[in-house]
């Protein structure tokens, strides 16, 4: 192994993977994270083939299976909640499933156990304060009641999310989250009986996503253009707009709003970008996962891409004779899939919602199946 100790900045998905892929390989890991311990943001997610792929890789395919529930193909339906159609999901020959859909709170402490079993030491409440660079390494200092003390890393990695500190360290406002012109809407409910796999279906620029979690709850997400981000919202007015929107669904979609309640987890969002044209490192220090590549949930291959970059660093970290060599070859790897992946999912957002471009449209003349089975591929 080219390198003996490195900084994982952000204990989310990402950044727990590298640090499980990465102690598992003997390296010295400690992981900050802004967060408070238990701190989870979102709901649920949808862990596609290539995710459940690195689940394996990291030794904990069966934990999050057990957390979650399976499937092998998504659901479309009419505007009045009938089934349209079903969409086969790629397979992958060394899988059981095609698809795994489980809570965040679920994923985030199944990757922290495995962490923390691996050798990772993780702080909550803290983040870098200065990072100094050389030839050989980075010196770090820390804030946070519960910090780290100051010290020397190998390797600075920043899995800290669309709003990253060490992306803008390296390269300024120069690649700042942009809004796309769409905002989702999420909220937590007990699982319909209709939702045994990942159910979807739009009515005019309104499109709703129902996924099926463990333990008998699942969540849905509401995708609806949106001119200007509304700021301010409260828990009642984020839970009225859901149910004014779900009222255009019929059957037992629509029912679905009686559920929305002021009370519940309801929760907005704009959905941002960030696309760097330029390699996602400078020296020892680099970013990945949102910080790098954040993307529309349309594939639901956000936190798929997360932890694909963060398994390809530890193998080209094991592989490689140098740091540049190996950080070289990782982005070269990376690049191609979560370009695809943000593109694609642009572009299919765009589409549904009537707003395709031709460039869009030359791009989606590639099946959903058929992007989804490259992605399938091994990265």
């Amino acid at each position: 192994m080219i390198v003996s100790r490195v900084l994982v900045q952000g204990g989310g998905i990402g950044g727990l993977v590298a640090a499980t892929a990465l102690a598992r390989r003997g390296v010295e890991v400690d992981v900050v994270e802004r967060r408070p311990a238990d701190s989870v943001l979102g709901v649920g997610l949808i862990q596609p083939g290539n995710a459940l792929r690195a689940m394996k890789e990291i030794g904990v395919l069966d934990a999050v299976l057990l957390a979650g529930r399976q499937a092998d193909e998504l659901r479309m339906i009419n505007p009045d909640g009938t089934v349209l159609a079903g969409v086969p999901l790629p397979s992958v020959p060394e899988l059981p499933t095609s698809s795994n859909m489980l809570q965040r709170r679920e994923l985030c402490r199944v990757l922290l156990d495995a962490a923390t079993a691996a050798g990772a030491r993780l702080y909550h409440a803290s983040s870098s304060a200065t990072l100094r660079e050389d030839d050989d390494g980075v010196d770090v200092t820390f804030t946070g009641e519960a910090a780290p003390a100051a010290g020397r890393y190998d390797l600075v990695l920043g899995f800290d999310g669309i709003r990253s500190t060490l992306r803008r360290h390296l390269f300024g406002d120069r690649y700042a989250p942009h809004l796309t012109g769409f905002s989702v809407w999420r909220v937590g409910m007990p699982c319909p009986p209709e939702v045994d796999r990942t159910v979807y279906g739009i009515v005019g620029d309104l499109k709703a996503t129902l996924v099926p979690l463990g333990g008998g709850e699942s969540y849905l997400a509401l995708i609806a253009p949106e001119e200007s981000v509304q700021h301010g919202l409260t828990a009642p007015e984020i839970a009225a707009q859901m149910r004014a929107m779900l009222g255009k669904f019929g059957g037992w979609v629509g029912e679905l709003a009686e559920r929305v309640s002021d009370e519940s987890s309801a929760a907005y969002g704009p959905i941002e970008q960030v696309s760097l044209d330029e390699r996602w490192y400078r020296g020892r220090i680099l970013v990945a996962g949102d910080a790098a590549h954040a993307t529309s949930p349309h594939m639901a291959q956000g936190a798929a891409m997360a932890v694909e970059d963060a398994v390809v660093l530890a193998q080209e970290l094991e592989r490689a004779t140098s740091v540049p060599e190996a950080l070289d070859t990782w982005w070269n790897r990376r690049i191609p899939r979560a370009s695809l992946v943000q593109r694609y999912s642009a572009a299919l957002m765009r589409k549904e919602q009537g707003q395709a471009a031709p460039e869009d449209l030359e791009l989606l003349e590639m099946p959903f199946p058929q992007a989804q089975a490259l992605l399938a591929q091994p990265y």
